[in-house]
C-alpha cells in the first residue's frame, strides 16, 4: 500500500494513476472528503487528513510501504517561512509515529540554493527528512512546464507572452508535470538504503522565445515575448496582493542568474519524455474547454 498526498493535484495525481495501473495499492490522503469519490471508484482507500495535523497523517501513514509527499507550496510566505515550517513538523512527526518503509518527497530543483528565496522552503523540509531514519528520496524537478497556463490569455488574445524569466532566449530547465508523477511512481516501487536525491527535468531545455514559438504554433498566430522589467517586480507583486514578495523576486533572480540550477548544470539528470509542444497544446485546450 503507498500513501499519497496531494493526490488531487496533477503530479500526486499522477503518482496515484501510475501505481494503480501497475497494480499497487494506494491511499489516497485528502483533505477534503468531496473531493474522495472519483479515487475510490478507482479503488484507492481513502483517509481524511490534513498535512498540519500530524496525528491524522501519522494515521494515514501507517501501514504503508511507502509514501509520497507533496508538501504545499507557500508562494507569499512570511518572514522566516514559519508556514512552511509548521508543515514540516507535522510531516516529520507524522513519518517518525508512522515509520513507513520509505519516502518519495517531491522537492524542487534549487532546493540546495545558498541564496534565500522561495525554494528555501524544500532546503527546510529536505533538511528535516533527512534526520528521521527512513530511505528517503528527494525529487528535485525543474520549473514545471504547466506554469505557461497564466499565459494563455495574453498568448492567444494578444500575441504576447510576458516573462519574468530572462533573458528570452536563455534556456531553462524545465519539465512536464506528467513526468514528475510517472517518475515519483517508479521511486516509490524501488528499494534503497539511506537519502538520495533524483533530479528531474524535460527532454530539451526551453527558453520564453521557445514558448513563445510552442504557442504560436498551437494556436496559428504570432507570439512574442516581452520580459518584464526586474525593477518592476516587487511593486507588481504588491499590486497582486502579495505582502512579502521578496522570497519570489529572488527565486526569479536565481533562474536568471543561474544560481538556481541543477548540480552539474543537468548533465546527469534525469530526463523526462513529454515535449513542450504537448503541454501547450492541453494547456491551450484545458482554457478553451473552460471558456465554453
Amino acid at each position: 500500500m503507498f500513501a499519497i498526498t496531494g493526490i488531487t493535484g496533477k503530479v500526486g495525481g499522477e503518482v496515484a494513476r501510475t501505481l494503480l495501473a501497475a497494480g499497487q495499492a494506494v491511499r489516497a490522503v485528502l483533505r477534503d472528503d468531496a473531493k474522495a469519490a472519483g479515487w475510490k471508484a478507482q479503488g484507492c482507500e481513502i483517509n481524511l487528513a490534513d498535512i498540519e495535523d500530524q496525528t491524522a497523517l501519522a494515521a494515514a501513514f501507517a501501514g504503508a510501504e511507502g509514501v509520497f509527499i507533496l508538501p504545499p507550496s507557500e508562494f507569499d510566505p512570511e518572514p522566516g517561512f514559519p508556514e512552511a515550517r509548521k508543515v514540516i513538523d507535522a510531516i516529520v512527526a507524522a513519518l517518525t509515529a508512522a515509520r513507513p518503509s520509505k519516502v518519495v518527497c517531491l522537492s524542487t530543483i534549487g532546493a540546495d540554493a545558498t541564496h534565500e528565496n522561495l525554494l528555501t522552503q524544500r532546503q527546510l523540509l529536505e533538511t528535516a527528512l533527512s534526520d528521521i531514519a527512513i530511505p528517503v528520496t528527494f525529487l528535485r524537478p525543474a520549473w514545471f512546464m504547466e506554469n505557461a497556463m497564466w499565459d494563455v490569455a495574453t498568448a492567444r488574445d494578444q500575441g504576447i507572452l510576458q516573462s519574468f524569466l530572462q533573458p528570452a532566449d536563455k534556456a531553462f530547465p524545465m519539465v512536464a508535470t506528467r513526468d514528475v508523477g510517472r517518475l515519483a511512481a517508479e521511486l516509490l516501487q524501488q528499494s534503497w538504503i539511506g537519502t538520495r536525491i533524483v533530479e528531474l527535468e524535460g527532454p530539451e531545455r526551453v527558453s520564453p522565445d521557445d514558448l513563445a514559438s510552442a504557442f504560436g504554433a498551437v494556436l496559428n498566430r504570432s507570439v512574442s515575448v516581452e520580459t518584464i522589467p526586474r525593477e518592476t517586480w516587487e511593486g507588481l507583486f504588491r499590486s497582486q496582493g502579495m505582502k512579502n514578495p521578496g522570497p519570489r523576486v529572488r527565486m526569479l533572480d536565481g533562474f536568471n542568474e543561474s544560481w538556481i540550477e541543477f548540480a552539474d548544470q543537468g548533465r546527469s539528470s534525469t530526463k523526462g519524455s513529454t515535449p513542450l509542444i504537448e503541454v501547450i497544446s492541453a494547456l491551450v485546450a484545458q482554457s478553451n474547454n473552460s471558456s465554453e
